[in-house]
């Protein structure tokens, strides 16, 4: 019988493996449906967060998609994650397939198998829940016995390198995308599965907003490039495209997020308070793929961390978009949680915190309640040049403010973000990082007057992604990386005055060589996917599992008998007329405004954020039907009610003013 649980074979397993309560589910909050829920005609959805269940249950993006699906009536909707290679080992000498976390229903029997993709770096991984699932690798293998294999997430704007794989790809926002994919897979269950798994896919490729590698041939030019890329049969488009969710305080989800029961990487209840971003920084694909900016009200922020707070009992609030401090309400955001919240120990967080959107009224509010911990900027780039070939307009002056601020209002401790091997950087670009490390303790003692002041440098190698201005940018090789990120370590440590109090971390180069060959790879390189795989990858993304070595075999064995490598992928700069492996699939962005800011970027020209001044004319807007979104609403969270200890005294109080 399909559906049937297999946690009686599995538990017995669970004590021969290292942390056993990520796979026994039961989750606060979690949802289990009867398997039909709405007789034959239930469309069944495993979801996977291709990675570890601590990195995979916080995820929004799957915890959305589960909330969404389980409230329809006529649809189910389970959570799976992927095993550790000591539980994989035993599944395989057990005979247990890949489960749901939620009933422990094996993955192969539902209809749909969704994987969503925020890293390259996660491919491996599906290929083992494929594999442990019964589920043949390649999507031309499959017959009607096997679920549908769709991918999402942001690494699905380029689904080309994992297209031997999968049957389907989704792009952009989820929520009205799975309920549309659910209707046409339920319509084709009722009429008793006309035409098998070829047409369900070509109704789900009709829409234009589904994306199946079987429906389209990739023709080659003798030198590797890519012809052209055709659909191979009538009435599927040429282009597919993304979606785009409007008026985000009609999807106030989750409104019952998931508490996780082992420890995960974030321990907190998060609320998205907008969608896109408009800053135009170059190296950004989250901020380019998913514009418009679309924000959510600040009514509608507090009705979500009200309602996700009593649901799960959470003491922190995170407030969650590409860059929260440029919500246009934000001020009035922080100041009214944190006057609903006072002395409740529910803390406010916001991510990485651009250094121009910064300021210190909005740190105070953000830590009244909670714990004051170190804060995060993110400059990009070591130089002022470098800064304005990326588009990421912060001046030195500008930081060194902020930091003083920050320091001078009893911070101890920031963290810099920077990455190396951006377009046109050289090493002086790198080595101004120290430079200007060293400023901030300098100022930090100073506006203190104390010594204990750290400053935390973080590096990470570029990789050019697809929908960029960059996608064009060679890589800067592996090598290179390391020797840049090698001077800037000395920099740092030899100087005598400031280097104790400065952290070093760093990424070295490989990891983004394999990322990089993943993001902007076509077809051809899911054949070095499957040999990593083969070999014995998986856990790409965590350092001790990666090996930089097995990619590039597989690479040297797969990649020259198609004529390209590594270096083809990667370090090699494009030229505007060449089709790029994603061209068909439709972010919005127009290709020749992307081409013109490419330009403008190597002639160090800055482009300004769109939502407060004149189109730039992206392409988003038209092409997409939508537009930007954004307050002021004019409305505040008032009347106040107060939450948590002293709810009844501090009421009374609000009341008698």
């Amino acid at each position: 019988m399909p559906g049937q649980s297999v946690f009686r074979r599995l538990e017995p397993l669970l004590e021969q493996v290292s942390k056993p309560i990520q796979y026994v589910g039961g989750e606060l909050n979690s949802t289990v449906k009867e398997w039909d829920v709405a007789g034959d005609a239930t469309v069944r959805w495993a979801l996977m967060y291709p990675d570890a269940y601590e990195v995979g249950v916080p995820n929004q993006g799957v915890m959305i998609l589960y909330e969404v699906l389980n409230e329809r009536p006529d649809a189910l909707a389970e959570r799976t994650y992927a095993v550790w290679p000591d539980l994989e080992a035993l599944m395989r000498e057990h005979g247990v397939p890949q489960f749901t976390v939620d009933a422990h229903r094996p993955v192969g029997d539902f209809d749909l198998f969704g994987l969503s993709f925020s890293t390259e770096l996660g491919y491996t991984n599906m290929l083992t829940a494929l594999d442990l699932a019964g589920i043949p690798l390649h999507a031309a293998d499959r017959d009607e016995s096997h679920p549908l294999v769709v991918a999402g997430g942001h690494a699905a704007f380029n689904p080309e390198t994992i297209a031997d794989f999968v049957d389907a790809a989704v792009v952009g926002d989820g929520e009205e995308a799975v309920l549309a994919v659910t209707d046409i897979v339920g319509a084709w269950k009722r009429e008793g599965r006309p035409g098998g798994r070829r047409e369900v896919l070509m109704r789900l490729a009709r829409t234009g907003g589904v994306y199946v590698p079987r429906f389209y041939d990739v023709s080659y030019l003798p030198d590797g490039r890519i012809q052209r890329v055709a659909p191979n049969r009538p009435g599927v488009p040429w282009r597919v495209s993304k979606h785009t969710v409007m008026d985000l305080d009609a999807w106030p989800y989750p409104k019952q997020p998931l508490v996780p029961l082992a420890e995960s990487v974030h321990e907190r209840m998060s609320v998205e308070i907008f969608r896109g971003c408009t800053r135009g920084c170059r190296f950004c694909q989250a901020g380019m793929i998913t514009r418009p900016v679309r924000e959510r009200s600040i009514t509608g922020i507090g009705e979500m961390v009200e309602r996700g707070l009593a649901a799960t009992g959470f003491e922190e609030v995170g407030l969650l978009s590409l860059s929260s401090a440029d919500h246009s309400e934000i001020a009035d955001v922080t100041k009214g949680l944190a006057d609903r919240y006072e002395g409740t120990n529910t803390g406010l967080s916001l991510p990485s915190t651009r250094v121009d959107a910064f300021n210190i009224d909005l740190a105070n509010e953000l830590t009244r309640n909670g714990r004051r911990s170190g804060l995060t900027f993110a400059p990009e780039g070591g130089s002022e040049r470098i800064r304005k070939v990326i588009n990421k307009m912060v001046s030195e002056d500008d930081l060194i403010r902020t930091v003083a601020a920050a320091y001078g209002a009893g911070w101890r401790q920031v963290k810099l973000y920077f990455m190396c091997g951006l377009p046109t950087e050289t090493d002086e670009d790198v080595l101004q990082i120290a430079e200007l490390a060293k400023r901030v303790i300098e100022t930090g003692r100073e506006v203190s007057g104390r010594r204990d002041i750290r400053c935390t440098v973080s590096i990470g190698g570029f990789v050019p992604k697809p929908h960029t201005p960059f996608q064009w940018a060679a890589q800067l090789g592996a090598d290179e990386t390391d020797a840049r990120l090698q001077k800037l370590r000395d920099a740092i440590r030899s100087d005598k005055q400031f280097g104790r109090s400065i952290g070093f971390r760093y990424h070295d180069g490989k990891p983004g060589i394999v990322e990089g060959l993943l993001s902007r790879g076509d077809r051809r390189v899911g054949r070095v996917i499957e040999a990593v795989w083969r070999d014995g990858g998986r856990f790409d993304g965590w350092s001790e599992h990666f090996s930089y070595e097995r990619w590039m075999d597989a690479a040297e064995r797969e990649l020259p008998p198609q004529g390209v490598d590594v270096a083809w992928y990667t370090t090699r700069e494009r030229e505007e007329s060449e089709v790029l492996p994603w061209d068909h699939i439709d972010s919005g962005l127009d290709k020749e405004w992307l081409w013109q800011d490419w330009l403008d970027a190597v002639d160090e020209v800055e482009v300004d954020d769109c939502r407060w001044t004149p189109c730039f004319d992206c392409g988003v807007c038209p092409q997409m039907n939508t537009e930007i979104e954004i307050g002021p609403t004019g409305k505040t969270l008032l009347p106040l009610t107060v939450l948590g200890s002293g709810r009844e005294r501090m009421a009374e109080a609000a009341h008698t003013h």
